[in-house]
């Protein structure tokens, strides 16, 4: 009597992986795509043994009893916020991620924001749609007089502080336990008066959840600051900076971290403006060289992780 043996198979969200790479590298391996944790196909959730993350979705211990199966969850980015680390290792599910191969994307994306932000550029295109010519409303200092804060000292910090010192006076990581000793750095209750520009590059803990806020606002008001935020959304509250950029508090903003459920941005009918703003839907990684060699991560990954439980992909 013969045996049949079921494939193994992958579930990844969409946009998270590359199917086509990874069906060539797994075969013998049933994938499937998917566009959201809570709609997904009770079948699909109870045989996968393999999700595959991006950004913008969460995952804890209490949604495993829908993945019974689940052994691996590849996150192909840095974040780890939304996924519960420490309750899928106590239900024997390892997390695998590759933070280092988007640093140097996003800090070129962070350079493009505060090159952006510190010549006004987005105000005065904001105007012009508005049928402004507010010339002398973007009157800027130079960059290269500037000081740039650094909140993050992972992978995509140094990489922000790496790409932004030949362009600005100076640059200070905000200090921490930790920090090697050749990193610059200042108390972080000294950058807000300290600094003319701050790159987040923090991970959204509940320390961090909301930190630049009102408190940090009032203190940094005087320096009239750019702010660019690279790391995690929530590590600010949208909503009273976006208040600030109005009022005059900022001298500009800048968010990359935007993902859908975040939208929209401004709860009111109308967005005030013209704005120092800029808002990108989450590409700090999209470009072609990171996305490719994070493809190719995430298919070797998931083939060496059932390769390694006995079963047959290749």
């Amino acid at each position: 009597m013969s045996t049949v043996h079921e494939a193994p198979l992958l579930v990844s969200m969409r946009g998270a992986a590359d199917t086509v790479l990874l069906q060539r590298h797994l075969p013998g391996c049933a994938i499937r795509e998917i566009t959201a944790l809570a709609s997904v196909d009770p079948k699909l959730a109870c045989r996968a043994e393999v999700l595959v993350l991006r950004s913008g979705h969460r995952l804890g211990a209490e949604r495993l009893t829908d993945w019974p199966r689940l052994r691996h969850v590849i996150r192909a980015g840095s974040g780890l916020d939304g996924i519960d680390v420490q309750g899928l290792t106590a239900r024997g599910v390892t997390v695998h991620r590759n933070p280092d191969p988007a640093a140097d994307a996003v800090a070129e994306w962070a350079l493009a924001a505060l090159l952006a932000l510190a010549r006004r550029i987005p105000y005065g295109h904001a105007a012009l749609l508005q049928g402004r010519h507010a010339k002398q409303d973007c009157l800027a200092p130079p960059l290269s007089g500037m000081r740039a804060a650094i909140w993050g000292a992972g992978p995509v910090g140094r990489a922000c502080a790496k790409a932004l010192a030949p362009h600005v006076a100076e640059i200070a990581f905000a200090a921490r336990s930790g920090l090697p000793d050749t990193f610059p750095a200042r108390p972080g209750s000294e950058l807000p008066v300290w600094a003319d520009a701050h790159v987040v590059a923090l991970p959204l803990t509940d320390e961090n959840r909301g930190r630049f806020g009102t408190e940090f606002l009032v203190a940094a008001r005087e320096r009239w600051p750019l702010l660019i935020c690279v790391g995690r959304l929530g590590t600010l509250d949208v909503t009273a900076c976006l208040r600030a950029l109005a009022d005059g508090g900022l001298g500009g903003l800048a968010l990359d971290p935007v993902e859908e459920a975040d939208l929209p941005l401004w709860s009111g009918k109308a967005v005030p403006g013209p704005l120092n703003l800029v808002a990108t839907p989450h590409i700090g990684a999209q470009r072609h060289d990171v996305r490719a060699l994070l493809d190719r991560w995430v298919a070797t990954t998931a083939a060496d992780v059932l390769a390694g439980a006995g079963r047959s992909v290749r």
